[in-house]
């Protein structure tokens, strides 16, 4: 699911293990956007966290292998 820009806060969840992600920090490399995605859990401090490249479409970004969660348009 594509959604206009990727912000701090937002919660996508993963599609494999169905576990929901934090986005804690966004960021570009030359030409390319990353998220850093932690565990929306109690053991989220603890918890290793995820860097993900962001996919741009014509209708918005996307995180592949992650689905949007938030109602709403961003």
């Amino acid at each position: 699911m594509a959604v206009k820009s990727i912000k701090l806060g937002q919660v996508w969840r993963q599609d494999e293990t169905g576990r929901d992600h934090l986005v804690t920090k966004v960021y570009s490399e030359v030409f390319s956007q990353y998220v850093v995605l932690r565990p929306a859990e109690v053991t989220a401090p603890d918890a290793p966290v995820i860097k993900v490249k962001v996919a741009k479409a014509t209708d918005g970004v996307s995180l592949p292998g992650f689905s949007f969660t938030q109602d709403g348009s961003f």
